[in-house]
């Protein structure tokens, strides 16, 4: 892994980004230089403009390490508005046309972003609440615990395929669909990155298990992943664990150091462990008609329904005619057996071999070599 420095950012080629590196400097300074359509996924950790008072104290009078950094703190509200509105128009400019950008805040600034994420062109499709499982309390008793934060995912535009592994989030959820609260302890113990005074080396580092989940969700192997406020690393952790790729950018050089140490630390994980469940809607689609054009199934051939009352015969054209009943191999289903829809594919069975199997076999079959051809054509 490589860090750059913000003086050698202007001998980037216009057309080539090197991934897997950390680019020093400031976020829109440094964004500016990077090529249109560069990036499938933005994971933005930005500044939150927390607008602290003072010191903050717990009933034994020691002082809570709060966020109180200079790259927090903005002159008013129309400032911080401007500065999110530079970065967001680059990070969409840098995105692919099926890219999209997960935006993570708390109640001080992601309604703000929010808004501005809608004004300049981004399609929202989530908005997902982290609960923390541990959050920090509410020393004083003067407000609710604040034991959340939000995150906003969009898309490019309302027209972008973007990615979305569904399945692999099911699979994450123990086989049931992801809901959009997700209760992630926040970053503590060994992995909380400290100092050499044993402070955090981030008052904001995000944990790995958060970071995980987004890039399960919403990105693939080999995808470009951009996170414009680096901090410590933690996106580009996790993206060469999974074997995305990643780029950094981070102004501060203390946390360009740590994060550079961090990453070079970590071993991807192995091919076969990053295999993910993909859904139907990822598979090639195979019609009907094209067993019969390929001559798996011929026009002629005899189906049976799984239950074994009815026979339907295969024509040419790919329909199916059973007695006076003519059409698809689903609509032909769902008449015979009264029903208002009917899945074809796993309702019509053939005969091999003395037996009898569904022929979603068959679709199965031409899926796979469809796959493989496309494996070795890259």
């Amino acid at each position: 892994m490589r860090v750059v420095k913000l003086v050698e950012v202007k001998d980037f080629h216009p057309k080539i980004v090197e991934t897997d590196r950390i680019l020093c400097g400031e976020t829109i300074d440094v964004m500016k230089t990077l090529p249109d359509g560069s990036v499938d996924l933005v994971f933005a950790d930005p500044p939150y403009n927390l607008q602290l008072g003072g010191d903050l104290h717990r009933p034994d009078n020691s002082k809570v390490q709060a966020v109180d950094e200079d790259w927090d703190k903005f002159d008013c509200f129309g400032h911080y508005d401007s500065f999110c509105d530079q970065w967001l128009r680059e990070a969409r400019r840098l995105l692919k046309p099926n890219g999209a950008i997960w935006v993570i805040g708390s109640y001080h600034n992601i309604f703000r972003l929010g808004t501005i994420l809608q004004n300049l062109g981004f399609w929202i499709l989530n908005d997902v609440v982290w609960r923390k499982s541990n959050p920090m309390p509410n020393f004083h008793g003067t407000r609710l615990t604040n034991a959340h934060e939000t995150l906003i995912w969009a898309s490019k535009s309302d027209n972008s395929k973007y990615t979305f592994n569904y399945e692999a989030l099911k699979e994450l959820n123990e086989g049931l669909q992801m809901r959009s609260d997700w209760v992630i302890p926040i970053c503590n113990g060994k992995e909380r990155i400290k100092d050499h005074d044993g402070k955090k080396a981030h008052p904001t580092q995000k944990p790995e298990a958060l970071l995980h989940r987004i890039l399960i969700a919403s990105s693939n192997q080999g995808d470009l992943i951009l996170d414009p406020f680096f901090g410590t690393g933690t996106t580009g952790a996790v993206a060469k664990k999974l074997k995305r790729k990643f780029l950094g950018i981070e102004r501060n050089e203390n946390y360009v150091r740590v994060a550079e140490t961090r990453i070079e630390d970590i071993s991807p994980y192995d091919d076969n462990a990053l295999e993910v469940s993909k859904g139907k809607r990822n598979l090639p689609r195979i019609p009907f008609g094209s067993l019969v054009e390929r001559g798996i199934l011929s026009p002629g051939q005899d189906l049976h329904s799984y239950n074994g009352r009815y026979i339907a015969k295969i024509r040419a054209d790919g329909s199916l005619i059973a007695h006076d009943t003519k059409g698809s191999i689903h609509q032909v289903g769902a008449i015979l057996e009264g029903l208002p829809s009917c899945n074809g594919w796993a309702y019509w069975h053939f005969r091999i071999d003395g037996t009898s199997a569904p022929i979603d076999l068959l679709r199965q079959k031409v899926r796979a070599e469809i796959q493989d051809s496309n494996s070795d054509l890259h």
